[in-house]
């Protein structure tokens, strides 16, 4: 089994590519896995990888062409006729056609189509087009195996051989009446532990987990994870069965949802990556930032608002990075903690015992820090009322931003707006200006002026 790919190996394909030994680069990529095949292609040109795809058999290629990185598979199928495309797809189970073929131009999907010569695997591609992407439907596979209630267990043997050559991974058997509808399921052990004349009604578990075909996906995902499954069928209003959802997709799910929220907490609000170009990423970057500066600009105004004190007590001034970072840690701390509670489907119980318990652990927090403060200045000779003053001012500022930090996501999750984009920048500024702000009014109460 192949774990790390080397240059030398990178650099051989190169040579046969280049000197169109088809024989020798046949044989050396045959002792590798079709994700191997997919990472050696992600580092060849467009013209070598192209090259490699038309040189291999398609039931290889449609694997590792899924196994690409999107934009590198984009520019390879850009090289490649319609017809070779319909090749590849004929190749591949129906969910992962339908996106591959949604990843073309539109002027090309229909040609595309239009090539696929298996006529139930197109119509089952075009159903799945129709869905929305984030939904159950644009998530499901046709591939199934399914029997009737009324078969009994030796004829329902003979006819799911059929169904399974077509099935990658065969987790469950569906169990169906006349009108396809969904009513129970089968597990291959129940099945072939059954004695042959027994009816599939009489074995089959009718409690069934099932997700509708309008689902987001991210609830479908939710689902999976929490009764474990490795497939959940898909059924319409009527309880149709009309595909199911395996857990290699929901993994995909989780992936592209945990990378948009890591950017989002960063401070980036669009999908991007590192070999973007120069303009995708600025725009990804720059909303944030300009909010960045817009708060950095006010905690200038609020300081100057406090000129007359930081001459009276200039060490109020060199307080103020820490202040403002203490401020922001804590905002992000508690907001990245309850987007995961959020995501996890963890976060129960009313707003008040939340926010209370969030009190209560940054007073403890806030406490221990105010007495590190404190022990500062008296290392430094520091007058003690402000020490004592930084010290209730951080004190408070810690709580007033764990309550921020807690509160900002639950709101917007309510109003159905992505909890992720709390963390990161949009908490870090607000509570800067914030800590600053109660800083400054709480130090020069305690003080005196």
């Amino acid at each position: 089994m192949q774990f790390q790919l080397t240059d030398a190996l990178i650099e051989k394909v190169e040579v046969l590519v280049e000197d169109q030994n088809d024989k020798a680069l046949k044989a050396l990529l045959n002792e590798y896995h079709y994700a191997d095949i997919a990472e050696i292609l992600d580092d060849l040109d467009i013209e070598d990888a192209v090259y490699v795809i038309k040189l291999l058999d398609s039931e290889t290629t449609s694997e590792i062409l899924m196994e690409l990185d999107e934009d590198i598979r984009e520019k390879i199928l850009g090289n490649l006729s319609t017809k070779e495309i319909a090749e590849e797809v004929e190749e591949l189970d129906t969910d992962d056609a339908a996106d591959m073929i949604a990843e073309l131009p539109e002027e090309r999907q229909a040609d595309v189509i239009s090539q696929i010569e298996d006529q139930d695997h197109r119509e089952e591609i075009k159903e799945l087009l129709a869905y929305d992407e984030d939904t159950a439907g644009g998530h499901m596979a046709k591939e199934l195996v399914k029997v009737y209630e009324t078969w009994t267990v030796a004829g329902c043997l003979r006819r799911i051989r059929g169904q399974a050559k077509d099935v990658t991974r065969v987790h469950s058997v569906y169990v169906v009446d006349k009108q396809n509808k969904l009513i129970g399921r089968l597990s291959l052990k129940d099945l072939i532990t059954s004695k042959s004349d027994q009816k599939i009604a009489d074995i089959a578990k009718d409690n069934v987990d099932w997700v509708h075909v309008n689902d987001d996906v991210e609830d479908v995902a939710k689902v999976m994870a929490k009764y474990d499954l490795e497939a959940i069928p898909v059924v319409d209003d009527n309880q149709i069965l009309l595909g199911r959802i395996t857990i290699d997709d929901i993994v995909d799910v989780l992936k592209e949802e945990a990378d948009k929220d890591y950017q989002l907490a960063a401070g980036i609000t669009q999908d991007v990556e590192a070999d973007d170009s120069v303009w995708e990423l600025t725009k990804a970057r720059l909303p944030w930032l300009v909010l960045g500066l817009f708060g950095g600009l006010g905690s200038v105004f609020i300081m100057k608002g406090f000129e007359d004190v930081m001459e009276t007590v200039p060490s109020l001034f060199f307080y103020t990075p820490l202040i403002a970072a203490m401020a922001g840690n804590v905002g992000v701390q508690s907001s990245a903690i309850i987007v995961q509670g959020i995501a996890n489907d963890n976060v129960k119980g009313s707003m008040a015992n939340r926010l209370l318990k969030e009190i209560g652990l940054s007073l403890i927090n806030g406490f221990a820090l105010a007495i590190l403060v404190i022990l500062f200045g008296l290392l430094i000779n520091q007058d003690t009322t402000e020490s004592i003053a930084i010290a209730v001012s951080m004190m408070s500022v810690i709580v007033v931003a764990a309550l921020v930090g807690t509160f900002v996501p639950i709101i917007l999750d309510k109003r159905g707006i992505d909890p992720a984009i709390a963390t990161g920048p949009f908490i870090t500024t607000s509570n800067d200006i914030l800590g600053i702000y109660l800083f400054f009014v709480l130090s020069g109460l305690i003080i005196g002026f």
